[in-house]
């Protein structure tokens, strides 16, 4: 099989109909299903003509532009391995991961930072210009062969390279059904960019391969606008991060005839903010969680939405458990770690060269995500916090020695620790504690020059000591609790 070949084949039936739609104010630039097929083939063939094989890796540093998901489908497409990063990276942060993937080719995109790395460098402005050359015929293979590769980030603050098989794509048919109710007359509204895996998966990738249409805000669109293009283009599904639909209720912006619910990834959605949606629009937010290791696996549906509190139901076809500390299962209502069985189609082959983490991160037939959980009787899964101190920051789980190494190259840091803290209901920051002298501006510039802007800390605090455990590790659980500002 090929991944790619999988995403475009429901399109070749109805090749003239609407494929992708990059929407804003002053207009929409439309591809149909036929157009974008003509486009990741003709890729396929300018990339092997550039002189990349099957298996090599693609390094892809592009902004938010369609060119972005027809290279990363024509490098499949051809059995290229693409490498998708965040055009938020600094040239620090992206000549660290390029080292570790040692890409054949790295694709530039105008002002995208690029890595300090021997490897050609391909101007986005050629790659489109391989849009029109003759189509390759799509790569065959093991199912179970390498795709894909995306970073993530650890417990021990290094990015990890997380590889993708091609039968990735196959488990995504279990969202289908047990999260978007996605059907091929659908407008999907993403609310992210092109280069976010967010987007990417659920935007694109899934309405492409149902035959549907993915719609997309321009660069640079205002949150507050996107109602208005969703009312203006008949968006039926709307998608976003949490963060995204806060804004939005904070906004005014016209009803939604069309639309039939909403769907949010990428960080924990409150409660709250579920049912001040339902109350502005009259439709549900149906809440996903997963990993990069997997993409999601639980959710609520128009189906069977997920009780008030809990994260939904194992999506149909996943063995998702609570194990205890040895690996084993335990009964409903135990808390413990949340875990898919391996067997899962959509389960990652392994972090690159990195076989001892993989096996951190399996016991016996089950790989465990990390997440504390519990799983009623009634099968809905209620998360319980992280296993780790990992963060989330507007849907990119970001850990905290990725920050802290940075600032403690300040010689007058002293001792310098970063966590996650509550500021309102289901929304957080991420906050610097330091013991030193330094000034906080002097760091804040430090953080802005090697971090991509996500990354960086929006609260800082100066202590004359750190809380510690027992054991001298630092205590992060004591930071939130004492600097939280969700209450009074």
């Amino acid at each position: 099989m090929n991944l790619a070949q999988h995403v475009l084949r429901a399109g070749g039936r109805r090749p003239d109909h609407p494929a992708l739609s990059v929407i804003g104010d002053a207009g929409s630039e439309d591809w149909t299903h036929g157009a974008l097929a003509r486009a990741v083939r003709g890729t396929a063939t300018g990339l092997l003509d550039a002189g990349l094989v099957p298996g090599d890796r693609l390094l892809l540093r592009l902004g938010n532009r369609p060119g972005f998901p027809i290279a990363y489908l024509g490098a499949i497409a051809a059995g290229i391995v693409p490498v998708p990063t965040s055009a938020q990276l600094t040239a620090p942060e992206i000549t660290r991961l390029a080292a570790r993937i040692a890409p054949a080719m790295i694709v530039a995109g105008a002002g995208v930072a690029l890595p300090d790395h021997p490897a050609p460098v391909l101007p986005e402005a050629a790659l489109a210009g391989f849009a029109d050359l003759p189509p390759a015929d799509f790569h065959q293979g093991d199912p179970d062969r390498l795709a894909y590769i995306v970073f993530t980030s650890g417990s021990s603050g290094q990015p990890r390279a997380v590889m993708h098989a091609h039968r990735a794509i196959l488990a995504r048919q279990a969202m289908m059904r047990g999260w978007y109710d996605l059907r091929p007359d659908d407008r999907l509204l993403h609310a992210g960019a092109f280069n976010w895996t967010f987007t990417l998966g659920t935007g694109l990738m899934d309405p492409w391969t149902m035959g549907a249409t993915a719609l997309i805000p321009a660069e640079g669109t205002p949150i507050d606008r996107i109602p208005h293009l969703a009312a203006r283009h008949g968006a039926t599904i709307l998608a976003g991060a949490p963060g995204i639909f806060r804004r939005l209720l904070r906004a005014d912006w016209p009803a939604l005839p069309r639309l039939r619910h909403a769907l949010a990834a990428g960080e924990r959605l409150d409660p709250g903010l579920r049912r001040a949606w339902q109350d502005r629009t009259g439709t549900d937010i149906h809440e996903a969680m997963g990993a990069s290791e997997i993409s999601t696996f639980v959710s609520g549906s128009p189906d069977r939405p997920a009780p008030p509190g809990s994260a939904g139901y194992p999506q149909p076809g996943r063995h998702v458990a609570v194990l205890d500390d040895a690996g084993a299962p335990l009964p409903p209502d135990s808390p413990g770690l949340l875990a898919v069985r391996r067997d899962d189609p959509g389960l990652f082959l392994g972090y690159l060269d990195d076989p001892a983490a993989t096996g951190a991160c399996l016991r016996g037939d089950w790989f465990v995500t990390g997440d504390m959980a519990r799983i009623g009787a009634d099968g809905a899964v209620t998360l319980l916090g992280r296993g780790d101190d990992m963060m989330n920051a507007g849907g990119f789980r970001v850990a905290p020695p990725e920050i802290e190494e940075v600032l403690s190259t300040d010689p007058q840091a002293g001792d310098v620790a970063v966590t996650e803290l509550p500021v309102g209901p289901g929304s957080s920051v991420i906050a610097a504690f330091w013991t030193g002298p330094a000034p906080e501006d002097r760091l804040r510039a430090l953080a802005g020059a090697a971090l991509a802007r996500y990354k960086q800390p929006r609260e800082w605090v100066r202590l004359d000591a750190l809380p510690r455990t027992a054991t001298g590790k630092i205590n992060r659980r004591a930071l939130r609790e004492a600097h939280r500002k969700d209450r009074p």
